[in-house]
């Protein structure tokens, strides 16, 4: 599922592409796409029929058009969603899902999904912490990159349960953003293992791994994202490069790049860790 760096190029792209333009025509060509719009895709097509685009926003690896009605389209990506930006003349995609036309007869809005595990759905807005934001979402937490995004306040989340510290990096509820594989960058930059009990984590290592978190999506962000295959894509169809900069993430077997030893994997949560036995030590059983 792509992450906060993959979703804020997506995001900018939109932004870029289709914010100001007026929607005459939306086509669902795949009921499954807006399976979470549970009034169905004539509701769905009538709603945005007529609205303007007026922002595209992101929090956390969470992406939505804002629109001229105070509605937001929420996009779930899932493992192969797709948002691309096409001529009206460029062939369809073969796995196409939702097209939309706008006023200005300019290029279309596409939503391709070939595993259909993502999806649209219209949500209202609703004001949180000062944000506007889809009611659906209203529970995901801040992220690195937030510009009011609270260190402290997040390493206190963090602490304050008790668990892996992984599975609390993953926790969107804590501090979104995060998901597999910057979780692992990040703690491999931090010298922490994944098993590390958030409840015995020093405040001063709740900051550095937090730290690191945005450290490493902002890198990732500037090489376009991590793509290991063709179906993570920004906007024009083009894959991101930071997947040659990782340290930790499938790595298995490689070298560390502090120390020489190889990477290792562990199962996690039906998905894989990968850390360096050495740089990382594995905590002592509570």
């Amino acid at each position: 599922m792509p992450e906060l760096p993959e979703v804020e190029v997506v995001r900018a792209g939109l932004e870029a592409h289709v914010a100001g333009r007026t929607i005459t025509d939306v086509e669902v060509l795949h009921a499954r796409a807006i399976r979470r719009h549970e009034l169905g895709a004539e509701d769905f097509s009538g709603r945005l029929s007529g609205t303007k685009i007026t922002a595209a926003r992101r929090r956390g690896k969470y992406l939505w058009l804002e629109l001229s009605d105070g509605q937001a389209m929420l996009a779930h990506l899932g493992m192969s969603g797709q948002m691309l930006v096409q001529p009206d003349d460029a062939p369809d995609e073969k796995h196409l899902r939702v097209r939309f036309r706008f006023a200005d007869n300019g290029p279309e809005l596409r939503f391709v999904d070939q595993r259909t595990f993502g999806g649209l759905a219209l949500a209202e807005l609703t004001e949180v912490d000062g944000t506007a934001l889809p009611g659906t979402i209203a529970h995901i937490a801040r992220d690195p990159m937030d510009p009011r995004f609270d260190l402290d306040q997040a390493v206190r989340a963090l602490r304050s349960r008790r668990t892996e510290i992984k599975r609390a990096l993953l926790d969107q509820t804590l501090v979104s953003g995060i998901g597999n594989i910057y979780a692992d960058e990040a703690l491999w930059r931090s010298k922490l293992h994944w098993a590390r009990p958030t409840d015995k984590l020093t405040a001063a290592h709740g900051r550095t791994v937090l730290t690191a978190a945005g450290e490493v999506m902002a890198a990732a962000l500037v090489a376009g994202g991590t793509s290991f295959d063709a179906l993570y894509v920004n906007i024009n169809g083009q894959s991101g490069y930071f997947d040659r900069s990782l340290d930790a993430y499938g790595q298995e077997g490689l070298p560390c790049g502090r120390c020489g030893t190889a990477i290792r994997r562990d199962p996690f949560m039906n998905r894989s860790s990968f850390s360096c036995p050495r740089c990382q030590p594995k905590p002592r059983v509570r």
